[in-house]
Parts: structure tokens; sequence; C-alpha cells
């Protein structure tokens, strides 16, 4: 196995929602993340277990690099007093281009309020044509997307 293929990613986003507001929205509700960043995440359904609880299985509909994709992860971990979540990818698109992905999000408070949003994505890619950067691009993007519809809707 070359390490050229393994890595890991770390990357912040400051918003200006709380980290319980994130959280909540990444652990608890999203299916409603498409209202938020709708030309990013087409969608989220439960397709086994459920929302807010460790082993639960879900498919994104979503658009990166111009593409339509599909994934379905189960959800790793979770952590609400650390407001941390954890999704592996088990079918779909991303593993066509990952052996392994590992995408880890936390909300801590960010000081005068806020938070920073950190993600974390751990892979072992198929092969060197894999960006990962990219996809992790995608998430600080939706994160910002996700705050513009959580602070404006209160």
């Amino acid at each position: 196995m070359s390490s050229a293929l393994t890595g890991k990613l770390e990357a912040d986003a400051e918003i200006n929602a709380s980290p319980d507001q994130f959280h909540d929205m990444v652990a608890n509700r999203p299916h409603h993340l498409h209202h938020a960043s709708y030309d990013k995440v087409q969608g989220c359904d439960l397709h086994e277990g459920e929302w807010g609880k460790v082993g639960t299985v879900v498919i994104w509909r979503y658009v990166h690099d111009g593409k339509a994709k599909v994934t379905k992860d189960v959800i790793e971990a979770i952590d609400h007093d650390k407001k941390l979540v954890t999704f592996r990818a088990l079918e779909g698109d991303k593993v066509k281009e990952y052996k392994s992905l590992l995408v880890t999000v936390q909300a801590s408070p960010k000081i005068g309020g806020g938070s920073v949003v950190h993600w974390t994505l751990e892979y072992e890619k198929l092969h060197d044509a894999v960006a990962p950067e990219s996809f992790l691009q995608f998430l600080v993007d939706l994160s910002k997307d996700m705050d513009a519809h959580l602070t404006q809707s209160n």
C-alpha cells in the first residue's frame, strides 16, 4: 500500500451559529441540509436506524465538482457533549474513489460568539487522481451555507 494514497486533511470554518445549532442539524436533522444548501445537498434519507444515533445509515444525494453523486454512510460516532459526528462511507460514489473514508465534524464555541466548525477527512484513496482537498472544501462551503440558514431562521 502506498502511503501517498492514505492521509488526513483538516480544515476549519468560522460561523455565527452556535455549536448547539450546527451540531443539532448535522446529528439530528441532516435531512434538513438541503434547505440550507440545495445547490450542494439534494437530500439525506434515513436508510436504517434513527436520526441522532450511532449505527444509523443515511443516503446522501449531493452535487460535488458539478456532478450529481450518491453515497451511503454509517454514523460511527456521535458525541453530543463535544458536538462531534463521524460518518464512514459504505457504498456509492465515495467508495469508487476511496478504499476508506471517514468524515468527522465538530463544532466548538468561538470566543466572542459563534462557532469554529472543524472538519477532518481520514482516507485511503483508490488512485492518485482522487482529490480529497476538493471534497474538504465542499464541506467547508457547506458549513457556511448551513450557517446562513441557521442564523437567518432565528
